[in-house]
């Protein structure tokens, strides 16, 4: 009976292991694929010719940037968005009115009709109102050119994704890059970057916890009074 628990044991330790590495493979097979796809096509050989556009010793002048589909382009993003807005309001309004008699004809008397009405009114009105809000992103990415427009400009996009002690971050950076900004170091700031679409995501253990809640359990935890 032993014997027997054993080898299924071992049958079972060998059948995980084999499961796990066939899915690491196949997580490799897919992000091989995924990259590869924007990659340009392989330049066509002329028929006889030995010159090679790829060719180590074809671009003698050239610097190392960013130019075409597939290069590597390093995102130094540098975001600080700060606003602010204060307002106020402030009125005041009053309103009097008095009525009476002061004179009657022959002796009667007007004491007790000298003061017949009096109406007096005040509003007042103070408002504020103030809101600030202040963000910063600051890391740098490595992406990649995704196209080239008829003017010259860069198509990019970089995207990075951190899983951490059951926390994922994903970073996606999409822009469009003129060569000039380009620096030495195949570097670009990302205030530079035109029709820049940034959107970082979280998901785990600290997002849940930071994320509101659903409606319907506010509601809940309203009426509860938590």
């Amino acid at each position: 009976m032993k014997t027997i628990l054993w080898c299924l044991l071992l049958l079972t330790t060998g059948w995980l292991q084999a499961s796990k590495r066939d899915a690491k493979d196949d997580s490799l097979a897919k992000y091989l694929a995924r990259v590869q796809m924007g990659q340009p096509a392989a330049p066509t050989l002329s028929l006889g010719s030995i010159w090679v556009d790829s060719g180590r010793m074809a671009s003698l002048s050239a610097d190392y940037k960013a130019a075409v589909v597939g290069d590597v382009i390093t995102v130094v993003v540098l975001q600080d968005v700060t606003s602010s807005n204060a307002g106020a309001v402030s009125t005041a309004r009053s309103f009097s009115a008095n009525s009476g008699i002061t004179s009657l004809p022959g002796k009667l008397k007007t004491a007790g009709v000298t003061n017949l009405l009096g109406l007096n009114s005040a509003e007042t009105l103070s408002g504020k109102g103030q809101a600030s809000s202040a963000t910063s992103v600051t890391t740098t990415l490595a992406g990649r050119v995704v196209a080239v427009l008829p003017s010259g400009n860069l198509v990019i996009e970089a995207e990075r994704v951190i899983n951490m002690n059951h926390e994922k971050q994903n970073i996606v950076l999409r822009g469009v890059v003129r060569r000039g900004d380009i620096g030495p170091n195949n570097t670009v700031a990302s205030n530079t970057i035109g029709d820049l679409e940034l959107e970082i995501k979280g998901k785990g253990v600290i997002s849940d916890g930071v994320r509101p809640p659903h409606p319907i359990l506010r509601a809940i935890l309203r009426i509860l009074n938590f």
